[in-house]
């Protein structure tokens, strides 16, 4: 495919800039998971989580996750990071927070989360950083992590764009939502309302000119209708929809991997949008485990939560092997890493990075 180049001035380079998944990366900011406190088993964990997962929130709600979970998922990430200063690229790391710590606002009072996955409470669009306001009250704080690197890039050039945070406040939460009907008359139903602006930065995928985001348990209309003002008209955002009856993040349902290539759940994915009519979709084979009870906050999806790194070399869990052979038959370089005690955690290595600069220009795929 030959994308349609949008006029990026190259002579003015900045220290961050990115316009999709796929471009050669250059920087990234790899995720910490010290201080990871596990949220409690309430209204909204209930409404976003596995049931199987109950007892472990039940257990240890409130407190610090388990001291040997945080020190293999540690060791995961610096391997992480390791791995890709290696191969030449710049790896950044947010501050090690106690989120254990209780704090209040007016309406509620938590306790934090972690800041293992920068892909949910930040986006690169271009030369502009989004810092997305979050939906669950245990996520209130979780940028103050980045707060240092947010100012360092900002005084080197980047834009930096904060969304209002909501209240979270009882209007905020729907009173109807039941989890165990997702659908009523055939309408998807989500525990947040559209009282107030709420999206998470994973709930959206970057294809150049064009971005693609779905409604969500923690993401809304207001959300995005929020970006799509503020980004700008070199952008056009796209609303989609999946058979995912309970969807949160993207990145485990369509994963773009290259010009015309898209990578997608089937599970989830029945049709795409005319827009790809054009496009190699490449179905993913199932994950290695398919089933996995250590999996507290996510599917066994998490296999497709991979990272490229450039159009033909992508970073991808070492026991999914099923992905692996088929990502090498598609013409990719795999990458295999371990990865699988991070998953606990609700996220893979797409989610605990976060692409700051890439080697590309603004253009359209469609």
């Amino acid at each position: 495919m030959s994308p349609k180049v949008a006029g990026h001035k190259t002579a003015t380079r900045q220290i961050v800039c990115s316009y999709n998944e796929w471009d050669p990366l250059e920087e990234v900011v790899v995720g910490v998971v010290e201080g990871a406190t596990v949220p409690p088993w309430d209204w909204i964990a209930k409404a976003t989580m596995p049931d199987h997962a109950a007892w472990f929130f039940k257990k240890h709600g409130g407190k610090p996750f388990p001291k040997k979970m945080i020190e293999k998922a540690a060791e995961e990430l610096n391997g992480l990071a390791a791995l890709m200063k290696k191969l030449g690229i710049t790896v950044r790391r947010p501050e090690k927070m106690d989120f254990s710590k209780e704090y209040r606002t007016p309406w509620w009072k938590s306790r934090g989360l972690y800041a293992a996955m920068p892909r949910d409470v930040f986006m690169v669009v271009g030369e502009t950083i989004v810092e997305a306001p979050m939906a669950w009250r245990t996520r209130y704080f979780e940028g103050q992590a980045y707060r240092e690197l947010m100012v360092e890039y900002f005084r080197d050039g980047a834009k930096w764009l904060p969304a209002p945070k909501p209240s979270m406040d009882k209007h905020f939460y729907s009173k109807t939502y039941d989890t165990d009907t997702p659908y009523v008359k055939g309408k998807k139903q989500f525990p947040i309302t559209n009282h107030e602006i709420a999206f998470d930065a994973a709930d959206f995928v970057r294809f150049g000119r064009d971005i693609l985001v779905q409604k969500s348990h923690v993401t809304n209309e207001l959300g995005i209708e929020w970006v799509r003002r503020h980004i700008g008209p070199d952008y056009r955002v796209h609303e989609v929809e999946f058979d995912d009856p309970h969807p949160m993040h993207i990145d485990t349902t369509i994963v773009p991997l290259a010009p015309g290539k898209i990578l997608i759940n089937p599970s989830w994915v029945k049709k795409l949008p005319g827009m790809f009519k054009s496009w190699d979709v490449l179905p993913a084979p199932e994950p290695a485990n398919s089933f996995d009870s250590a999996l507290y906050f996510s599917s066994d999806w998490l296999s497709i939560n991979i990272l490229s790194l450039d159009e033909k070399r992508v970073i991808v869990e070492e026991k999914e092997e099923p992905l692996i052979r088929a990502l090498k038959q598609w013409g990719f370089e795999p990458i295999p890493i371990a990865f699988r005690n991070f998953y606990p955690f609700g996220g893979s290595v797409h989610c605990a990075t976060l692409d700051v600069r890439r080697r590309g220009e603004l253009a359209s795929y469609f």
